[in-house]
């Protein structure tokens, strides 16, 4: 049984077939382990227990005079 979060993985939000589906890594190789995909009932699919999700990169402004 795991306890606490699962060390050096993360997962992201992917978009399969127009449906939202999470994608776990690893994040030291930035292999992709596995995928969950929707079923056909619903349009989401549920995030991997105990993994963090990964944040979007912050778009930076440009500082021009």
């Amino acid at each position: 049984m795991r306890r606490g979060a699962v060390k050096k993985r993360s997962q992201t939000k992917t978009i399969i077939d127009g449906a939202t589906g999470y994608t776990k890594r690893d994040r030291s190789s930035g292999e992709f382990k596995a995928v969950k995909k929707p079923t056909k009932a619903r349009k989401a699919a549920k995030k991997f227990k105990g993994v963090r999700v990964e944040k979007k990169a912050a778009k930076r402004k440009s500082r021009r005079g």
